[in-house]
């Protein structure tokens, strides 16, 4: 195998603007390729520092060799090679087939990345790459009795799917004599192998070894059935790919479409970690009038050859023109998810904060707790806010609970961070489907022991017979109301201590918890009219039960420390990004 990891003689600040890896821009100089200029919005890292991680550029060399064997069949480019432009080399197919490491069950070299996303417009090329892929993964992946499946939706779009990648395989010439086009499915006879499109996810189960798995326009799955058959169906394969390309959807909340979006904002801000999943999304910066030229070219890679100046220039006037043009026009064509997400937390702000937190030195301090129990099948949360006089600011500590039958969920909602996480002791899992209290309760004593706790807010409207054993036992249970008036105060305090706190003087010091800050980066709040705020569990990402359970804990820490603490519950200051 060959290895390359040199970089070309380009300045460091250009390729971060380009969002090219050393290995990839090595490799499209030293093939002749030039440099795209049309870096995606959003790009997750490639696994150049997983151990034992190799670019392998003769790997890239066959899959572009292979793609050169296809043809195009429309437009002024069909009967011509099927050559892929130098972003689709630079940021989808140089990425995926280029690294690798050493299996050693396998006894040979594989690839690394085993999920790709690839988010762009409308006529960017997305069904000629995914045909291409999906027929190198069927021909000539060297892999023997490759099932390799496109799902769509229903059978209308499944055949949608297909028959562009069956015009392919009967147009080139090189294909041809070692495939056999059928009327549902493509067969390539020497090594066994098929490709074919399904629609539902018993016919994805139907053989459960998958090779490869394409789904295509991700936005239209309304529910995980299909999607989860393809991506449990890999297990006894070396280097599967489930490969998922789609379009922007409108916003909405926790559909198939925004848990893999949302998975690779996260990737790519470092939020997460996953080297066996690669992600590119295409779209305009939310600053740019997305009327202009530079929001066209920004959010379309393929810009001036498909789509066309004159196509995207037709699409703006239509939708300059019309409303109800505009939100098709922004989400087909600049890549907005229609409905804007809005930021209140900053993870930048939060890292900056982070510190160490060194547990056994808080003994006998001061502490005010936040107790969240909204979910009793997914997580529970218990924060710890200790103030510091002295520092100014306060520490933060942090017990979280799961039942054993969610974990498995968890894993696939953070890339499998849930279960480390409870390695590292910062998630307890309890026995069963539902979080047993007694580990709450019995936790609650142990550090009413260690700390000087002062008081323990819970949710009012979510009181259980765990709050009525703490308050029998003589725990300062305190209830507090999730509306504006109880949650705005604090919510905005949290924000402005983010964002006043530095490494050097940091306000919130949570010590850089990986679970917690999953938890903020996923939080969402909901605004009324005066301009009040309050954490929205329905728009947020994913679970936000820590954060919550902080800007509880927060309110009373503040509240009995007031002369201490410079306030903003009295301004209406605030700021979503």
């Amino acid at each position: 195998m060959t290895t390359q990891t040199r970089s070309v003689e380009l300045d460091p600040d250009e390729l971060d603007r380009l969002k090219l890896s050393p290995e990839v821009a090595w490799y499209l100089a030293s093939r002749g390729i030039p440099f795209p200029d049309c870096p995606p919005l959003w790009k997750t890292p490639e696994p150049r520092d997983e151990p034992g991680a190799r670019f392998d550029p003769e790997r890239v060399d066959r899959v572009l060799t292979a793609f050169s064997m296809l043809r195009h069949t429309k437009g002024r480019l069909a009967g011509k090679p099927l050559k892929p432009d130098p972003w689709q080399v630079a940021y989808i197919l140089a990425p995926w087939a280029g690294w690798v490491h050493f299996d050693e069950d396998v006894g040979d070299y594989v690839r690394i990345i085993r999920t790709m996303y690839v988010d762009l417009p409308r006529k960017n090329g997305k069904s000629t790459i995914a045909g291409g892929i999906g027929l190198y993964l069927t021909c000539a992946d060297g892999e023997a009795g490759a099932q390799v499946i496109a799902a769509a939706t229903r059978k209308e779009q499944a055949g949608f799917v297909f028959e562009p990648i069956k015009q392919i395989c009967e147009r080139s010439p090189a294909l041809r004599p070692h495939t056999k086009a059928l009327a549902s499915k493509i067969t390539h006879p020497k090594s066994g192998s098929y490709f074919q499109a399904v629609a539902s996810a018993g016919d994805a189960q139907h053989g459960a070894d998958l090779h490869g798995g394409i789904v295509d326009e991700l936005h239209l799955h309304k529910t995980y059935d299909l999607v989860e058959a393809i991506e449990t169906g890999t297990g006894s394969r070396s280097q599967p790919l489930i490969l998922f390309i789609t379009t922007a959807d409108s916003g909405k909340r926790h559909t198939p479409y925004d848990r893999k979006r949302t998975m690779i904002e996260q990737l790519a801000r470092g939020a997460l970690k996953d080297p066996s999943t690669y992600g590119v999304v295409f779209a305009a910066p939310k600053e740019m009038d997305p009327l202009s030229e530079e929001a066209q070219r920004a959010a379309n890679p393929g810009y001036g050859i498909s789509p066309t100046r004159a196509y995207l220039r037709d699409a703006a006037t239509k939708a300059q023109n019309s409303p109800a043009d505009m939100a098709s026009y922004l989400r087909l064509h600049i890549g907005r998810r229609t409905k804007q997400d809005t930021k209140f937390l900053d993870l930048a702000a939060w890292d900056g904060n982070a510190s160490i937190v060194d547990e056994t030195r808080l003994k006998g301090r001061e502490a005010f707790g936040g107790l969240d129990l909204a979910s009793t099948s997914d997580l529970a949360a218990l924060c710890w806010v200790l103030p510091d006089d002295e520092r100014g600011g306060f520490d933060l500590v942090w017990r979280i609970w799961t039942p054993e039958a969610n974990l498995e969920d968890l894993d696939a909602r953070t890339a499998g961070e849930a279960s480390v996480w409870a390695k590292q002791g910062l998630l307890t899992v309890t026995p069963g489907n539902v979080i047993d209290y007694d580990f709450i309760e019995g936790q609650i004593k142990r550090d009413s022991d260690f700390f000087d706790v002062q008081e323990i807010a819970y949710d009012r409207w979510n009181a259980t017979q765990l709050v009525t054993n703490l308050t029998t036992d003589g725990a300062p249970m305190a209830a507090m109301g999730q509306g504006f008036a109880s949650m705005s105060g604090p919510t905005k305090e949290t924000q402005r201590l983010m964002l006043q706190g530095t490494p050097e003087i940091p306000l919130l010091r949570h010590g850089g918890n990986p679970l917690v800050r999953w938890t903020v980066d996923n939080f969402a709040v909901v605004l009324d009219d005066a301009g009040n705020v309050k954490p929205s569990k329905k728009d947020a990402a994913d679970k936000i039960d820590p954060v919550v359970s902080m800007i509880m804990a927060l309110a009373r820490a503040i509240e009995a420390h007031e002369p201490a603490v410079e306030s903003a519950y009295e301004d209406n200051d605030l700021m979503i990004v």
